[in-house]
């Protein structure tokens, strides 16, 4: 039986349904978002093969999601004017070059410029995979299903970044994550192609380079600031200058996308409350939810010395758990809006976050620290749905790549700055209250200044260093640090709690009185 004329689409000369186009864009989708955790749980191989401290292995996370995000709102436009399937083709073709380049190498330092590669690839393709089903789902009621699973695919893939690294890295070696990054990417390339229709909608005018540059100064400006203050010290001038230089480009920023005829992001749409607090959920979000990915799924492999396995195992509730708050999130949506499970989605986060750091201690409970990442991972799946459809419903069908890329950057915002500013915490434990436990076990001076830089930056000496299972001659200076690091992770989850509580406050104030959150309020074509 034939499938209606409205469930079928025109890619070139042949029609296809519309489920496998969606279930391609989801594809492609579930790729770049899992890349931005799945490097997560083999960041103790790296250290053991490559000798990296804890700086640049904030890299390795980093460098991709730095340059996503910088790059994320410029590829959205592009791909409004250039046309949405030849921006996602490039980027996975790109994608693909930067894992042929992390698989290969021989060092930190080109691990995470093949990293920065992967992270320019998934910003030109991310986007299309939003933008496009705006297009495909003109009926918002049809729209709010089709984005209900995007938000559950894009939950799901960070979610099961670490499973499926976990899997990988037990099975075989860290570098099989990035040629499995490979194989999907080639064959996504090839389903794209087949699959995927092109649409465009080229303002009249020039490309907003202008603004393009001033965000990426401002967004790598403050990450390279934060991130090299951990090791130089936030008093450094050049430092200091480097946050200057981000404010100033913040500032000049919006003075030009205010003005430009066409804007790379129209500052005008953020004035809608309901837009505005959306972003700052999805910050927020994806601020607290890195401080799980990154720095507890850091500590689990280096200091409690989980294996592979036993880190697939620790994530998997938690994948499904996204799952199912993402489908519960987006029934509850259609019936009454975005604004309360939003809020319902930061307040469970938050709770699961706080569990989290309850039960993560020398000797953490796996049962109990399971459960605790199951809670976690139902308000982020409750939280995602809402603030998507928020933005995507809030601004016209021609604008879709734009405010696609607006939300997916706010995320990647947020876990850049939650990658740095937490960082930054816990390295403050690293250099304050390990060091005043090296000086009470008698080793000051050079000595001190080693076993530090040892930790914090890594080196040659680094290598084969098992955290979790140190030489007895080492055992006691591993534990202070081992011990110093747990405080640092601790504040950490805390400190990521609080931002998205503050952001429940912002939601149940700011929108109190708002009602253009309701379903049927969304922008028409």
């Amino acid at each position: 039986m034939a499938r209606p004329a409205a469930q079928r689409l025109d890619v070139g000369a042949r029609s296809v349904p519309r489920p496998i186009t969606l279930a391609t864009l989801l594809a492609v989708l579930f790729l770049t978002f899992l890349d931005t955790t799945i490097v997560t749980v083999a960041l103790g191989a790296i250290h053991y093969d490559l000798g990296s401290g804890v700086i640049p292995l904030q890299w390795v996370v980093s460098a991709y999601s730095l340059v996503f995000a910088s790059l994320m709102l410029t590829a959205g436009s592009l791909s409004d004017r250039l046309g949405r399937k030849w921006l996602l083709l490039g980027g996975l073709a790109v994608f693909c070059a930067g894992s042929v380049l992390c698989a290969l190498a021989p060092n930190a330092g080109t691990l995470i410029a093949g990293r920065a590669v992967m992270g320019a690839g998934a910003a030109a393709s991310e986007p299309g995979t939003l933008s496009v089903l705006r297009q495909l789902y003109p009926v918002r009621a049809e729209r709010a299903r089709a984005i209900g699973a995007w938000a559950a695919v894009s939950g799901l893939a960070l979610a099961l970044g670490p499973v499926i690294g976990g899997l990988l890295v037990a099975g075989t070696h860290w570098r099989s994550v990035f040629w499995f990054n490979l194989v999907l990417g080639l064959l996504l390339l090839l389903a794209a192609w087949a699959f995927v229709p092109n649409s465009a909608d080229p303002p009249t005018g020039r490309l907003d380079v202008e603004g393009f540059a001033l965000g990426a100064l401002t967004l790598a400006g403050v990450t390279f600031a934060g991130i090299s203050g951990e090791q130089h010290g936030y008093g450094t001038w050049w430092v200091l200058l480097l946050f200057a230089v981000s404010a100033a480009a913040l500032i000049g920023l919006v003075a030009v996308e205010r003005r430009a005829a066409n804007p790379m992001l129209e500052l005008g749409y953020l004035k809608s409350p309901v837009v505005s607090s959306a972003l700052f959920v999805a910050f927020a979000v994806y601020f607290g939810v890195f401080a799980i990915f990154v720095f507890t799924t850091l500590y689990l492999d280096l200091v409690v010395g989980y294996s592979g396995w036993r880190l697939a195992a620790s994530f998997t509730p938690m994948a499904a758990a996204i799952v199912v708050g993402s489908v519960l999130s987006g029934r509850w949506v259609g019936r009454v809006g975005t604004r309360w499970p939003m809020i319902a989605g930061c307040l469970v986060s938050a709770v699961g976050i706080l569990s989290t750091r309850q039960h993560l201690g020398p000797h953490p409970s796996f049962g109990w620290l399971s459960v605790a990442l199951a809670v976690t991972g139902v308000g982020f799946g409750l939280a995602v749905v809402p603030l998507t459809d928020a933005v995507l419903g809030h601004v016209p069908a021609a604008l879709s790549g734009m405010a696609a890329s607006a939300t997916n950057t706010a995320r990647q915002v947020g876990a850049v700055i939650g990658v740095a500013a937490l960082g930054a915490l816990v390295n403050s434990h690293i250099t304050g209250d390990f060091s005043d436990r090296l000086q009470g076990l008698g080793v000051s001076g050079t000595g001190k200044n080693f076993i530090i830089g040892l930790l914090e930056t890594g080196g040659d000496n680094a290598k084969s260093i098992d955290l979790a299972h140190p030489p007895a001659i080492i055992k006691p200076l591993v534990d202070a640090g081992t011990a110093a690091f747990l405080r640092g992770v601790q504040a950490a989850l805390v400190t990521a709690a609080v931002l998205i509580l503050i952001a429940a406050v912002v939601l149940a104030v700011g929108l109190r009185s708002s009602r253009s959150d309701r379903p049927g309020a969304a922008v028409g074509p």
